[in-house]
């Protein structure tokens, strides 16, 4: 059991990184909660870079969940053929359009959003934190897997849900929000997986791999 003083003493370390990315957009670059459910669905295991060219035709043709409840897995995968896995996700997004049927009805909250075909935690903790939702999760995506261990915040795991845990675990509830993307951001930005820039890093004092390589770097 993690105390409250460590908590507290992470919270604290982290708050620079927090004030430096807070509030910021992620890097999908969509309009509305569907358009974010949609791309957030389509960018696993793929880029968001890739995303964001590919939406703008897909959602000329399919603008909310209407049109696309109608619709079929065929009708839809030339629009998303050059995302990874298109078949599987094209499935998912019918399946989910025929459940909800209306842009109205997309969920809000953490278990509804898990239940529904294509969306895990950190797709549902990405998409609370784009609308302004309480967290009740960390989101955990690559960047977050690779850079809060080389911190030192949590040991080295590669499954995203166990990170997420232990993160939850060590940090206070009323940072989850924003700490995720904050470090997603510090990943994708400056705590590069080769070369990082740990010299304008706002976290650096309290980085392991600072602490034990970057000053020599």
């Amino acid at each position: 059991m993690v105390s409250n003083e460590e908590q507290d003493r992470w919270a604290s370390n982290l708050h620079p990184l927090i004030n430096l990315y807070h509030g910021k957009k992620h890097p999908l670059e969509y309009n509305n909660l569907y358009q974010l459910m949609i791309m957030v669905i389509l960018s696993a295991q793929d880029s968001d870079a890739n995303i964001n060219k590919i939406s703008p035709i897909l959602f000329k043709t399919f603008p909310n969940i209407e049109s696309i409840a109608i619709s079929t897995p065929e009708a839809l995968l030339p629009y998303i053929s050059k995302v990874r896995n298109f078949e599987t996700k094209a499935s998912w997004i019918i399946q989910i359009a025929q459940k909800l049927k209306e842009d109205k009805n997309i969920p809000t909250n953490l278990s509804d959003l898990i239940a529904l075909k294509g969306i895990g935690r950190k797709s549902a903790n990405v998409i609370l934190r784009e609308i302004n939702k309480p967290a009740e999760g960390i989101i955990a995506d690559l960047h977050v897997i690779r850079v809060a261990p080389r911190i030192g915040i949590i040991s080295e795991v590669k499954d995203g849900n166990k990170v997420e845990k232990q993160l939850m675990e060590k940090l206070p509830k009323s940072i989850w929000g924003e700490i995720g993307m904050s470090i997603s951001f510090l990943g994708r930005e400056i705590c590069r997986p080769s070369n990082p820039k740990c010299d304008i890093c706002v976290v650096n004092k309290c980085c392991n791999y600072f602490n034990s390589n970057g000053k020599n770097l």
